[in-house]
């Protein structure tokens, strides 16, 4: 990127140019990524977007690392209502579905499945 800039590329082209390759990085599994994710890999994250935004690399715009994984994962429910309508809920009686979430609750927060369960329930 710095070669970029120093042979005159445009901010916005700079911008679109980091949008593409490393946004488009962190947002390619980022369903999956909350629950695999460290505190520490996501401070990682979060510097790589500020040093971006720093470095006018980066427009301002760019919401954080947290915002892009919800954004994943309410994307990717949408889409999946869209597809299927009738989910696992629908079919669970009231009485299950404690026993279902006290269960859940105890297995890893950071399963997909589970958190996508508490997020949508």
């Amino acid at each position: 990127m710095r070669v970029l800039r120093a042979h005159g590329t445009p901010t916005t082209s700079l911008h679109d140019i980091f949008r593409t390759t490393i946004l488009s990085r962190i947002q390619y599994a980022a369903p999956a990524w909350p629950g695999m994710c460290s505190a520490a890999d996501r401070a990682r994250l979060e510097s790589l977007l500020r040093r971006g935004k720093r470095l006018g690399y980066c427009a301002g715009d760019v919401p954080t690392v947290a915002d892009l994984f919800d954004a994943a994962d309410d994307d990717f429910s949408s889409r999946q209502n869209q597809l299927q309508p009738a989910t696992c809920r629908d079919k669970l009686s009231p009485k299950s579905a404690i026993t279902v979430f006290s269960v859940d609750r105890l297995l890893s927060d950071a399963d997909f499945l589970i958190r996508m369960l508490y997020k949508y329930s």
